[in-house]
């Protein structure tokens, strides 16, 4: 029976009661269906549901007619689902005030295909018309249920909207809640501090915000006041750099080209790997992209393959790590980062692990053997973070769910001292993983944001970020978001480097990838913790390098551990506050004037009594080395104590110590020839800051070598393992040679001679590209010409099926009584075998199978064994036979390979073959036919029958 809401909606309207609509339908929800069925690769990793809400910030101008309607968009789907589903689902319009203005009601059938639902909002129609201006917020709460369950999920109920309540608050199954603003109406833009948007890798973009006048917020004695807020902190001596952190290649199920590609691909099947993500990814403007790699599909299966090698599997994450650093050794502009996405969907949730050297691997093959290097349990995740701790790795939470994942210590997204360590980012929002969009234009994207603050609250220290979780080639392509992370001004953009910047959690979400966030507290930057006594100064500081303004700017407030409710502190760009004693943290959101979204990274506050300290640190500054690796170091005291130490070279900040002795390491490379000036700051918790007197030191490094090696490329063999070699030069010296075959990296010799040796099956039958690099100490690198060399792998394939015939009959076409398991004549091999005649009367037995060979086949050979048992006695007269044969598919004789008889007797089975390449190209059966007399028994007993063919 369908339920009375079942792909229809139901709206309850501005101002009034819940109606019994008869099922009314001013407000029509389409049902889209997707076009054929999407294919995934591992239920454990994308077994979920998912929901996501497309709502226009702006009406469409076709729509709008002064009333401001548009259409919600809703999209519900359910990977690898086998039962069908009812989503039962509440649209909300909720107005600034957060009373709900509007609400709608449907339940739509799911199974294998996406369910889309379309709703038309009518503006200011029927009753709305005194709607004020100002932003709205359309929030969808949805969740699945078996639709076989649905009715008593909804006993009661006797109206559309009642059955949706009581399924949402009886239903056991995750309820998801989705939330986008909209714009009403106009609404004033708030002020923004004057900021000058940190460069970036193309320029340093400069965006300047006019003054205007602040409102006051009473709420928690936060207070602004009308002012044209002093100039954004310009000193801040950061770079931001903008990428994706999240995205599968062919080492895993991701890879698949666009023309194809549908969803995840089997593990280890699509054409494209990690080289070409990070070449994409740059062509495409990234500045960083991330392969993150399922961890328990090295095995090449999306369950466990018990015959996997685990050094292959190890050598398959090694190359990937290779290849990120053979990329970025040519493309010192771009950072190319491999590594681990761990954990499966059903059973606990994924995470990506940044910075592993090893492969993280539950599974065993059949011989015991770990698929990888390392083991760690499937799902525990608290284990996972002691070790990550252990080994200075950190991670970050993938599309997280409130519910059902990252359980530590029997609680969701339960908090560990460890993983508060080792877990660094939370992704606050994600396109669409199966995405092909190639244009930065996809409209299925989902928040995460409630998950990401639970983590917050319960104690964890992550910043926010927004990746794009990419399966198809399209890595970074499919919107405009993007995760921006800060660097030092002058820092190489290197994995190093980079790692420090996000363990520090300086990083920001956007969807709009020329904008930039950036929270500062009293003149901390987001991502630092310190403590505080007296009041503090909250600061948004807001850039848009192509003129998008704010609509609305939202500082929210928590407390870590509290595992409660982060709650919206103050609507103002500058925020003034005297937090009470113990913990906080603060973390800022804006939203753009084109409804985009932007997060800063929290800052954490412990506040104290009193009016705190207010000595400076004292510090003093020294250099050694003119070359190589130099040290900046510094000696600093202060009456509390010291809480950092900054060295800057000439202004610019190289680095931080946060422990005596105060010192850095710097490669003298980064620094010109010549004399510089360096600076030391010391900072106590209090935030005073200590300045040493300038110290002038000089740098001397070698003149720089700029002369590429020479290099040529050969290769020999065209079957089972081949051999590609180098011949390479340089005026210096030649540090390693890399191979390429059609452009993705094989490996690497670093000695003369340079060779390394392949497996030729890991090469298709065709004619392929060689091309070798050749590396100098210092970087510079020189690239062969390409060599073609053709492989020509030997295959064979059994034709024959089931031809020991432990399966019984299966396969094969037989008399009665012919394939059998009668212990009073061995079999060859295993238990059974096939017993023609042997009943001393007239009797004739057969037995076929039917099989094509291959017309590109070299050769095909016949085998099988035989075992002649027989009473005849006579040594000359052939009274029982069996005759083996090749027939076509019509039953005719095509040939008798042979005839066996009583004079063929033995006690033992032979092995009999025979040459059948004169029927490639035909469909052939394989027909053993046994013809007995009248008086004597001989059996013909076949076994282990086989066909391969070349």
């Amino acid at each position: 029976m369908q339920h009375p809401l079942q792909g229809l909606t139901q709206h309850q309207g501005r101002g009034s009661k819940l109606k019994k609509l008869a099922y009314h339908l001013s407000l029509v929800c389409a049902l889209g269906l997707s076009t054929g069925s999407t294919v995934y690769a591992s239920i454990a990793d994308h077994h979920e549901f998912e929901a996501t809400l497309h709502v226009p910030f702006r009406a469409d101008a076709a729509l709008r007619a002064g009333n401001e309607s548009r259409y919600f968009t809703m999209e519900f789907d359910f990977p690898l689902l086998q039962k069908e589903q009812s989503v039962t689902w509440r649209l909300e319009l909720v107005a600034p005030d957060g009373k709900v203005v509007d609400r709608w009601y449907g339940v739509e059938k799911l199974l294998k295909q996406t369910v889309t639902a379309k709703v038309l909002w009518a503006g200011r129609r029927f009753g709305s018309a005194s709607m004020v201006d100002g932003i709205y917020q359309v929030r969808l709460t949805a969740t699945a249920n078996d639709t076989t369950k649905l009715s008593a999920l909804a006993a009661g109920a006797s109206t559309p909207e009642k059955i949706v309540e009581s399924v949402l608050l009886k239903g056991k199954e995750e309820i998801i809640t989705q939330s986008w603003p909209m714009l009403v109406g106009t609404k004033a833009a708030p002020v923004m501090p004057a900021f000058s948007a940190l460069p970036t890798k193309a320029k340093a973009a400069q965006v300047t915000a006019t003054s205007a006048t602040n409102t006051t917020n009473t709420t928690r004695s936060v207070s602004a006041t009308t002012r044209q807020f002093a100039a954004a902190p310009n000193s801040l001596p950061y770079t931001v750099y903008f990428g994706n952190l999240h995205s599968q290649t062919n080492h895993s199920d991701g890879g698949g080209a666009l023309s194809s590609c549908t969803g995840a691909q089997n593990p280890q099947s699509a054409a494209l790997g990690p080289t070409d993500a990070y070449q994409y990814a740059l062509n495409r403007g990234l500045d960083f992209l991330m392969t993150s790699e399922h961890n328990h599909m090295y095995d090449g299966s999306d369950s466990t393959n018990a015959s996997a090698s685990p050094t292959t599997a190890k050598n398959l994450f090694q190359s990937g790590l290779a290849a990120a650093t053979s990329f970025n050794s040519s493309h010192p502009n771009f950072l190319g980062i491999y590594g681990l996405e761990w954990g499966v969907i059903s059973n606990g949730g994924h995470m990506n692990i940044f910075n592993t050297t090893e492969l993280l691997e539950w599974e065993y093959n059949s011989s015991n053997q770990l698929i990888g290097d390392t083991y760690t349990a499937k799902s525990d995740y608290a284990a996972l973070y002691t070790l990550m701790r252990s080994r200075g790795w950190i991670g970050q939470f993938n599309h997280p769910s409130s519910s059902g994942q990252f359980n530590a210590g029997g609680v969701d997204l339960g908090y560990t001292a460890d993983g508060d360590q080792a877990m660094v980012l939370c992704e606050v929002l994600n396109t669409s993983a199966f995405s092909t969009n190639t244009t930065e234009t996809e409209t299925s994207r989902s928040s995460y944001e409630g998950a990401c603050n639970k983590a917050l609250e319960a104690g964890y220290h992550v910043a926010f970020s927004t990746d794009q979780d990419n399966h198809c080639a399209n890595w970074g392509a499919s919107y405009t978001n993007r995760t921006g992370v800060l660097l030092p001004n002058g820092s190489a953009l290197n994995s190093a480097n980079f790692i420090a910047a996000l363990k520090a959690r300086r990083v920001f979400a956007t969807m709009d990838k020329n904008s930039q966030l950036v929270l500062t507290a009293n003149g901390h930057v987001m991502g630092e913790r310190f403590s505080n006594s007296g009041s503090l100064n909250l600061v948004t500081n807001f850039a848009s390098s192509t003129g998008r303004t704010a609509a609305t700017v939202a500082v929210y407030e928590g407390v870590p551990g509290r595992n409660g409710t982060v709650s919206l502190l103050s609507s103002t760009a500058s925020t003034t506050i005297t937090p009470s004693v113990g913990e906080h943290f603060y973390y800022a959101k804006i939203t753009q004037d084109d409804g985009n979204i932007l997060w800063s990274a929290p800052v954490w506050v412990t506040q104290t009594t009193g009016s705190g300290d207010t000595t400076a640190p004292t510090v003093s500054a020294s250099e050694t080395g003119t070359s190589g690796t130099i040290t900046l170091a510094a000696t600093a005291t202060d009456n509390v104590g010291v809480s950092k130490v900054e060295f800057y070279v000439d202004g610019t900040l190289k680095g931080s110590a946060t422990s005596s002795p105060y010192s850095l390491a710097l490669n003298s490379a980064t620094l010109s020839n010549g004399s510089h000036a360096l600076v030391a700051k010391a900072y106590d918790a209090a935030n005073n800051v200590g300045t040493s007197s300038s110290v002038s030191f000089s740098v001397s490094n070698a003149t720089a070598d700029t002369t590429a090696p020479t290099v040529s490329a050969s290769e020999s063999g065209s079957s089972g393992t081949i051999t590609l070699s180098a011949t390479a030069t340089d005026n210096v010296g030649v540090t390693k040679v890399e191979f390429y075959v059609d452009g993705t990296l094989k490996g690497s010799s670093t000695s003369s001679p340079y060779s390394m040796t392949l497996a030729s099956s890991t090469l298709s039958n065709a004619t392929h590209s060689l091309t070798a690099k050749a590396y100098d100490a210092a970087n510079n690198i020189g690239t062969s010409s390409a060599v073609s060399f053709t492989v020509n792998n030997t295959t064979s394939t059994q034709l024959i099926l089931n031809g020991g015939f432990e399966s019984g009959g299966t396969s094969w076409t037989a008399t009665s009584g012919v394939v059998s398991s009668d212990t009073t004549q061995a079999s060859h091999a295993g238990t059974y075998k096939a017993w023609m005649n042997g009943y001393g009367a007239a009797h004739t037995d057969s037995i076929y199978q039917q099989v094509t060979i291959p017309s590109a086949s070299t050769s095909a050979t016949l085998s099988f064994w035989l075992k002649v048992v027989s009473d005849e006695t006579t040594t000359t007269q052939a009274y029982d036979t069996l005759q083996v044969q090749v027939r076509n598919s019509s039953n005719t004789v095509l040939a008798t390979l042979a005839t066996y008889s009583n004079l063929n007797k033995g006690s033992t089975y032979l092995n009999k073959t025979f040459d059948l390449s004169a029927y490639k190209g035909q469909t052939i059966r394989i027909y053993f036919l046994g013809v007995e007399g009248s008086v004597t028994a001989t059996s013909f007993l076949v076994d282990d029958v086989s066909l391969i063919a070349q």
